[in-house]
């Protein structure tokens, strides 16, 4: 149990570091391109609504591994997309954890935009009308009237979407971010014998990460709820 806790303790909060850093990095980049995916979506221009369904339901319906493998196999390997100095000494761990926050993002987003969609959903047809009879653009309806409105009304989704990107974090090793998962699978290699001790502590850091969230989350649903 000793060589255990030797073995883990040191590495257990660089781990967990690197997941919260995958999760606020991409959360941030999924909810700008799930607005932007949001405001095509509700676009009058036909061709946006077009694109942005298209993208929504091809990849929200792709498993996330494939996503971010492509992102590695596909961006990287094959088209030489590099999102690091390559004279960089960290180079391939600055360019895995790019590439994977890339990868969130683009999957992430999709959940974003249904979720704002749902919102806005929320949001009376008539809002929309009376602006557009004020002479108000697509573009100042949006993002005045319609888009504050639901993101308060979308703030309990977003929220269990925020914890499940927390959770997918973990695909990241797949390309060998050193996450919290990576830890566990090669603490595992070493001490499996104690691996229903391995399994709980990295049960508990993960319910540290997600358990505040969903109740602050829920408590600022309460807060910003729209009253009828």
């Amino acid at each position: 149990m000793d060589a255990l806790w030797a073995d883990l303790l040191p590495n257990l909060w660089p781990a967990f570091f690197t997941t919260i850093k995958l999760t606020v990095y991409s959360a941030i980049g999924a909810m700008i391109l799930g607005t932007i995916l949001t405001a095509m979506r509700v676009s009058p221009v036909g061709i946006l609504r077009g694109l942005a369904t298209t993208y929504i339901e091809t990849v929200r319906n792709t498993p996330l591994t494939l996503v971010i493998l492509f992102c590695s196999f596909g961006l990287y390997q094959n088209l030489g997309l590099t999102l690091a100095s390559r004279d960089s000494s960290t180079f391939i761990v600055d360019q895995n954890f790019r590439l994977a926050v890339l990868g969130f993002i683009l999957y992430t987003s999709c959940f974003v935009a249904e979720s704002l969609r749902s919102g806005i959903n929320t949001v009376h047809f008539g809002q929309a009308e009376a602006a557009r009879s004020l002479g108000l653009s697509f573009g100042q309806i949006f993002s005045v009237i319609i888009f504050p409105q639901a993101v308060r009304a979308a703030i309990v989704p977003l929220g269990n979407t925020l914890i499940a990107l927390t959770k997918n974090t973990t695909i990241a090793s797949v390309i060998g971010v050193a996450e919290a998962s990576l830890l566990m699978k090669s603490t595992i290699e070493f001490h499996a014998n104690q691996l229903f001790v391995i399994f709980g502590v990295f049960a508990a850091g993960f319910l540290i990460l997600t358990l505040p969230m969903g109740l602050a989350l829920g408590w600022l649903s309460d807060r910003l709820a729209v009253k009828r």
